[in-house]
């Protein structure tokens, strides 16, 4: 069931999406050649603690993935597309970094994405990079009311497709409220003028997932949970929680 959020839901998720940027923010200035993942998940903890936020990731087991997520962050480097572990390894320069989190706050969520070089970029990497946030710039702004979830969908396919990248065929984004994955789902594919109708008070995380090699089939790691080109080709992965509004999109992950 799709819930429509009141003005005083969507300012309440607004105070969780604050908290989510800058647990993003924190780390992404923890990152830097020679730091452990799971540093960046520490950063990230910190903050949410510090706010009295609570991780919706920490824990969570959907049906897909053989054990609980560990972590309050999604760290996935280079050809990792989403969903990777924050563990040991080190960065190194040129690493291509995706980091997603969430935060919940007082029984409201927020839930975003970023991706970034660590030390000296390629200039693929750079417009891998441009194209993913253009993608969901253009997602961002069909979200208008009047729309449907397809021109969404539309928006976000047809920047994948003029910068010739893959997205993974079944992931995409989602409502997102009380809980981090609500209905509707918000496929990163799709026709415009089909779906679910765009109502002022709908609140939907969008996150498109860019796979540079143009496929969009995946592997899954022996983990379970992390996502990966076929090809190794490098993936970038943007995302923002936004609420629909007789104004036009309110995006709610900003700082």
């Amino acid at each position: 069931m799709v819930e429509i959020k009141t003005d005083t839901a969507l300012e309440a998720m607004r105070e969780a999406g604050r908290v989510v940027a800058h647990a993003l923010a924190a780390a992404r200035a923890a990152a830097a050649v020679g730091v452990r993942l799971r540093e960046l998940d520490e950063a990230s903890r910190t903050v949410l603690s510090e706010a009295g936020a609570s991780s919706p990731f920490l824990g969570y087991q959907p049906s897909f993935a053989p054990v609980p997520f560990p972590a309050v962050l999604c760290v996935s480097v280079n050809d990792a597309v989403s969903h990777g572990i924050p563990g040991d390894y080190r960065l190194r320069d040129g690493d291509l970094v995706s980091v997603d989190c969430g935060a919940e706050l007082d029984g409201w969520t927020g839930d975003a994405a970023i991706s970034f070089i660590v030390g000296t970029p390629r200039p693929a990497d750079l417009e891998l990079i441009a194209a993913t946030q253009q993608a969901l710039d253009a997602g961002i702004a069909a979200a208008t009311v009047g729309h449907r979830i397809g021109d969404i969908s539309h928006a976000i396919s047809t920047v994948a497709r003029k910068a010739a990248c893959g997205m993974p065929s079944d992931f995409g984004g989602h409502g997102i409220g009380r809980q981090m994955h609500e209905d509707p789902h918000v496929p990163n594919h799709g026709r415009p003028g089909r779906g679910f109708p765009l109502r002022h008070g709908l609140a939907l995380a969008i996150e498109p997932m860019l796979m540079a090699g143009g496929h969009n089939d995946y592997l899954t790691d022996p983990d379970g949970w992390t996502l990966r080109t076929i090809d190794g080709s490098q993936a970038a992965h943007f995302e923002h929680t936004i609420a629909i509004t007789e104004s036009g999109p309110r995006i709610l992950t900003l700082p």
